[in-house]
């Protein structure tokens, strides 16, 4: 088996959280966790059953939180931990190229991977499914996020947005493969969801935080504009428009209407001041 922990934070992830852990069992990791928040439409009996460990913890406000508690509390017992969204699944050709560069284990001895001894992290592309349809264009796959990374040296960022993994030490390694971000909710549980990013990101944003990301040069334009020379950039530009109606409703409310939410509500707060 793989010398891997895999943590998975679930809430309601009756429509994934089958697909998500019956993906992530292929790359046969020694432990996967999902780490749920009673749930109550059965998200815990299909991960038990697909052969995922469930441990019920109340929601503390972040993931960052949520995350790091499961990194403290877990009983983990493997070299590396993979960082999971149940609304995520892995392509076959990055199953088996995370399974020939990890480390392997048969429970008492572990025997070296294909990595450099000095790699402590492993960074992925991410890309993108909306509306049923793969989103090819409009810099749909210019995120690259570590989600892999040795146990005891990674933590989750404690942030209200855009909370990655950090490492103590070490150098990232990039995989040539993909994994797949693909919500199978309704578009208004997607925008009831993304009001709520709104909220936390505007936060951060005065608060500073967001200049410490890739995001500082956004955020030095005007509010709004900023957004639609943002919209404007993603589908024009960056051809988003190739990707067809599943391409503009992505870019519409994802690269236009949540950046303007997002100003919104920091100006809703600073008046608030």
């Amino acid at each position: 088996m793989t010398d891997l922990a895999v943590i998975i934070l679930a809430k309601n992830e009756v429509l994934h959280i089958e697909r998500c852990v019956t993906n992530v069992m292929l790359m046969k990791p020694k432990q996967v966790f999902v780490v749920d928040c009673f749930s109550t439409d059965g998200t815990q009996e299909i991960a038990t059953r697909c052969g995922a460990t469930v441990v019920e913890h109340e929601w503390p406000g972040l993931y960052a939180k949520q995350f790091n508690w499961a990194l403290d509390n877990l009983p983990i017992d493997a070299t590396w931990v993979l960082r999971l969204d149940a609304d995520e699944y892995f392509l076959p050709e990055t199953i088996e190229e995370v399974r020939s560069l990890l480390p392997k284990t048969d429970g008492k001895q572990v025997t070296s991977g294909g990595l450099p001894p000095d790699v402590t992290s492993l960074s992925l592309s991410l890309a993108r499914t909306f509306a049923g349809k793969r989103i090819k264009w409009g810099g749909a796959n210019d995120v690259v996020l570590a989600r892999f990374f040795k146990y005891g040296i990674g933590r989750c960022q404690d942030r209200a947005m855009d909370e990655h993994i950090i490492t103590s030490e070490g150098v990232d390694y990039r995989l040539h493969g993909k994994f797949i971000d693909d919500n199978l909710n309704s578009m208004e549980w997607w925008k009831e969801k993304h009001i709520g990013y709104a909220k936390r990101e505007a936060v951060d944003a005065l608060a500073g935080e967001t200049f410490k990301t890739s995001k500082s040069m956004y955020y030095r334009c005007p509010p709004y504009f900023r957004a639609f020379a943002y919209f404007c950039y993603r589908y024009f530009i960056r051809l988003g428009f190739l990707d067809g109606y599943a391409g503009w409703q992505w870019h519409f409310w994802q690269g236009l209407w949540y950046r303007w939410t997002v100003d919104k509500r920091i100006q809703e707060m600073k008046r608030k001041w």
